[in-house]
């Protein structure tokens, strides 16, 4: 089974350009169109457990949250990582709390552990990931790295051997080559039920943009044309006969591309979404990307 989603379910304005009043309300709007999304808000806070019941209340029973962890739990937040909490193992405490609800509607996927560019391949590093795991509690647990040295040299498949052992799930993702702040695509799969597939763009100039003012609007700027699809379909075949469910999320949302590209790959591979389609444009034509060295000085 392969599902299908995006990043957010607020930034793609033409899936409401025709729903009036009701795109107020956005998340059952977009549950006609896909029955998976990546909850991207838990990375900058834990909710309250009444707004993701509300999340699970809206949505039909296939569909299926993939939630990020909170910034506080992968390293994001450097010298005070835990805070306003107690300490470390209450703040994991209280986001399994927040997302009980939907976990407890069976419409949990995997909460996202996505690591920053610095959490390297170390000790320190993989006992973290341990300790991560075990303050989870049984949570289903997705493991994205940003990090090339987790699967660089002979670190591959001993990375991959270790997920799997630590019961984590492992994720595909799709991003610009630059560095060590990447990773590769990594077509693998550690869990039977489930692979998480992520396709953040492939623009090198938005990637490497954080000291931009704007780098939310350039980082994932990019278009999958049509024959960049047609090599995630070939793979998303090869993964589905690893796990029983591959979920493929596009988080190239910058310039409105993600919805247009999920739909084209939902068209290639045979599936049809409950509201229809709409005219997304040729996949195959070049989109211009922002080059972020010939911005004018002082940007």
């Amino acid at each position: 089974m392969i599902e299908i989603g995006l990043a957010g379910w607020g930034d793609h304005a033409r899936l409401y350009k025709d729903a009036g009043p009701a795109a107020r309300n956005k998340l059952p709007l977009y549950a006609t169109w896909f029955n998976a999304v990546e909850v991207d808000s838990t990375f900058y806070a834990v909710q309250a457990p009444s707004l993701l019941q509300k999340w699970a209340s809206e949505t039909p029973d296939p569909f299926r949250f993939v939630i990020k962890a909170y910034q506080g739990m992968t390293g994001h937040m450097r010298g005070g990582g835990h805070k306003p909490f107690e300490s470390q193992e209450a703040m994991f405490q209280a986001f399994r709390e927040s997302i009980e609800p939907v976990r407890e509607a069976g419409k949990l996927d995997a909460v996202l552990f996505q690591y920053p560019p610095w959490f390297d391949c170390n000790r320190m590093n993989v006992a973290e990931l341990r300790r991560a795991k075990e303050w989870m509690d049984g949570v289903p647990c997705a493991l994205e790295f940003r990090n090339q040295s987790w699967f660089s040299g002979g670190m591959r498949e001993k990375t991959l051997e270790f997920t799997a052992q630590e019961g984590w799930i492992h994720t595909v993702c799709d991003e610009p080559q630059v560095g060590d702040g990447s990773v590769p695509i990594v077509e693998a799969a550690v869990d039977p039920r489930l692979t998480i597939v992520r396709l953040h763009g492939r623009s090198k100039e938005g990637w490497l943009s954080s000291g931009q003012p704007n780098w939310r609007e350039v980082r994932y700027l990019y278009r999958y044309n049509e024959q960049e699809l047609q090599e995630w379909v070939q793979r998303l075949h090869r993964l589905e006969q690893m796990s029983d469910k591959v979920c493929i999320l596009f988080n190239n949302n910058s310039g409105g591309d993600a919805a247009d590209n999920a739909l084209q790959l939902m068209a290639m591979l045979g599936q049809i979404p409950p509201r229809g389609s709409f005219d997304s444009g040729p996949a195959g034509e070049p989109v211009e990307q922002l080059d972020l060295f010939d911005l004018p000085e002082g940007e």
